[in-house]
């Protein structure tokens, strides 16, 4: 059984046996290209959401309503990518295996890798909506294949063509755009395209993953790698609320390094961030 957390995020508290969520960080940044920090980012967001409600007048919904478990942070090998990856994958298979939706707080980006291996061993038509500012689609990164540059990448190695979704892109080498627009389903810039998709992935196990370096470094400039150009915070909750009519079986948000937005701002739309997103698959 896997026990409760000291500290919880704001209205996480119910027990494991009722809850429909598992909530869990992966405080894992070994592999971070720029500004390290995000493996801070899982206890900031648990710490600083109690500055909020848990009532959401966006969707008109409350945690206090629903069942979610918050079962804290996995304490993981920071000089292994491979050993933390293997046990974050662990950690969503018991999720899994008990019939409930796990989501995963990171840490770099590198971690959905952990959490996508296990939810394809489950759901073998698995597909992948994927919002960033970043492809992350590169071969490899300063010569090895598993960091935050990568992620894609190598879930495409898992599943193949067709099975990736990507919005908000809009930073890459040149060999990742050209990659993308031979195997992946990429849509620069914003969420244009993604009610379609949504419509097309109807009945489908979707993997849905949130690197909130896709918001405007204007509203959220605590991330290791900011990028000018992103999406608003509202354009962002239209957009969570729309994957969630599809089949979402798993989830992550990632890549908050809190300290590098001393405002505290960027840890506070974190937190709303997963507010809305939880709500939105519990509803």
């Amino acid at each position: 059984m896997i026990e409760r957390n000291v500290e919880t995020f704001i209205g996480c508290d119910s027990s494991y046996v009722d809850a429909r969520i598992v909530l869990f960080g992966a405080p894992f940044d070994s592999t971070t290209s720029f500004r390290p920090g995000a493996r801070f980012g899982p206890s900031a967001m648990r710490h600083e959401s109690f500055g909020l409600e848990t009532y959401s007048p966006y969707q008109d919904r409350d945690l206090a309503d629903y069942a979610v478990f918050d079962s804290g942070d996995l304490e993981l090998c920071f000089g292994s990518p491979e050993l933390a990856l293997a046990d974050i994958t662990r950690h969503t298979t018991q999720i899994i295996r008990d019939g409930k939706l796990p989501l995963l707080l990171g840490g770099e980006h590198l971690v959905t890798l952990g959490a996508f291996r296990a939810a394809l061993e489950r759901w073998p038509d698995l597909h992948i909506i994927h919002f960033d500012a970043h492809a992350d689609l590169r071969e490899h990164y300063l010569g090895t294949k598993l960091s935050h540059a990568c992620v894609l990448r190598r879930c495409h190695d898992l599943v193949g063509d067709g099975r990736i979704h990507q919005f908000c892109i809009r930073s890459g080498d040149r060999e990742e755009f050209r990659f993308a627009q031979a195997h992946t389903d990429l849509h620069k810039f914003d969420f244009s395209g993604l009610a379609q998709t949504v419509e097309a992935l109807q009945g489908k196990p979707v993997y849905f993953t949130i690197d909130l370096d896709c918001l405007d470094p204007g509203c959220f400039p605590g991330t290791g790698t900011p990028e000018a150009g992103g999406v608003t915070f509202p354009a962002l909750l239209d957009a969570i609320c729309m994957v969630a009519k599809s089949n979402v079986v798993a989830a992550d948000v990632n890549e908050l390094a809190p300290m590098l937005d001393p405002s505290g701002a960027s840890t506070a739309l974190a937190c709303k961030v997963l507010r809305e997103l939880l709500l939105a698959l519990l509803g």
